[in-house]
């Protein structure tokens, strides 16, 4: 009974028809068959579209692609303000510590921390109390041997012993002059003085202390002239050397100085010195320029970045969209006199916002793509219009600088 039962709705599902199912369907929230073939956009689609259709879309793809202008322009030769930012370490021209030559009891000091000195001006007084009692005993060992060159000199006249005795007294007497001059001049040690113009920096020891010889009292620094050190890679050390070479120092080389604040220094530098050696792990040169500070803003131990502005004269400059890379190449596509494009490998010199500089692989008056680089082949023949290199570079950034 149960098989005819099972068979009966075997045969009675089988003999549903298409209809039937999707009211089924429809009644329990399924999708019909007309509803599973609305795409994802919504759209019905058709189960035999047209191939035509196809190739009348891409027909209209390719005619609105062509429709893109083609606009060529040229190279042009100009003379670019190049700048390239380092940055640095700010010294005095001369940073020095003072010492104390002699050991003693620091007795006075004459200065205030940051006080400006001038030279010879003194500074610390010690009290060597055991060079003074030396000075002392030399003087009078000097007095000593005086009159022992007196006596000898009047027993000499007498006859009553030879000269020799009298040059033994000579020598004795100028021994102990020379040690009074020894005791003096160290007694000198004792009041330290400005060896120049300079301000002097935080006091290490106080009036009353017993320091030692060799102890640092204070450090002083003349900055009057400031040197700046920054490091420069080997191939713009090329470039500055042949500049400064040709004593373009002032004119064509123009060095100025960044402080932390961001604003420039009011006084140009210009490069004092360059280091012998390249740092081999690094591959740069030290540089060393030289900062007039008349005012004192600058001090020993600041920081800043120093600024290089160079004038490339007559340089292949053209606009950085006109370029394409390959592998880390460039190229530019260069029209021919039958508007045929090459495709050509060119060499950057320098960049400056939106424009590179060339060193190799064009020349001013050659007409390269501007606009529409995708849409050219090597070897193709196009047809452009040309845009002139003044209306191209008039609305770049770096022309309004």
């Amino acid at each position: 009974m149960r098989i005819h039962l099972i068979l009966a709705a075997v045969v009675a599902i089988a003999s549903l028809s298409v209809t039937g199912l999707d009211r089924i369907k429809e009644t329990i929230g399924l999708p019909t068959a007309a509803e599973e073939h609305v795409t994802h956009g919504g759209e019905v689609k058709a189960e035999h579209e047209s191939p035509e259709h196809d190739e009348h879309d891409e027909h209209a793809a390719g005619e609105h692609h062509a429709k893109h202008k083609i606009v060529v322009t040229s190279p042009v030769a100009k003379d670019i303000t190049l700048t390239q930012q380092y940055v640095c370490q700010i010294h005095s021209r001369r940073h020095i510590e003072l010492c104390a030559l002699e050991g003693g009891y620091l007795k006075e000091i004459e200065v205030n921390e940051g006080q400006f000195v001038k030279k010879g001006q003194s500074l610390f007084h010690i009290l060597p109390t055991l060079y003074e009692a030396r000075l002392d005993a030399d003087i009078a060992e000097a007095q000593l041997a005086q009159v022992e060159y007196d006596n000898t000199e009047n027993l000499v006249r007498q006859n009553i012993i030879s000269t020799q005795e009298l040059k033994l007294a000579k020598a004795k007497l100028a021994k102990a002059v020379a040690q009074v001059k020894l005791a003096q001049a160290e007694m000198n040690f004792a009041d330290i003085k400005a060896p120049f113009d300079g301000i002097v920096d935080r006091l290490h020891e106080q009036e009353g202390s017993l320091i030692e010889e060799g102890a640092v009292l204070t450090t002083m620094s003349d900055n009057s002239v400031m040197w700046v050190y920054f490091n420069v890679p080997e191939a713009r050390y090329l470039e500055y050397q042949t500049a400064i070479n040709a004593g373009e120092n002032q004119d064509g080389l123009n060095v100025q100085l960044k402080l932390a604040n961001h604003k420039l220094f009011d006084h140009a530098g210009k490069i004092g010195a360059i280091e012998a050696d390249f740092d081999s792990d690094t591959g740069n040169i030290a540089f060393r320029a030289d900062f007039p500070n008349p005012e004192g803003l600058l001090r020993h131990g600041q920081t800043g970045t120093v600024l290089i502005q160079r004038v490339e004269k007559g340089a292949i400059v053209i606009p950085q969209r006109a370029t394409f890379e390959i592998l880390a190449k460039k190229y530019a596509y260069v029209i021919d006199a039958d508007n045929v494009v090459h495709q050509r490998e060119i060499v950057i010199q320098n960049e400056k916002d939106d424009i590179f500089l060339i060193a190799e692989g064009l020349q001013a008056g050659e007409k390269i793509v501007l606009e529409g680089i995708r849409q050219v082949r090597d070897g193709e023949k196009i047809e452009y219009e040309f845009e002139e290199p003044d209306t191209v570079f008039s609305n770049l950034k770096y022309h309004a600088e």
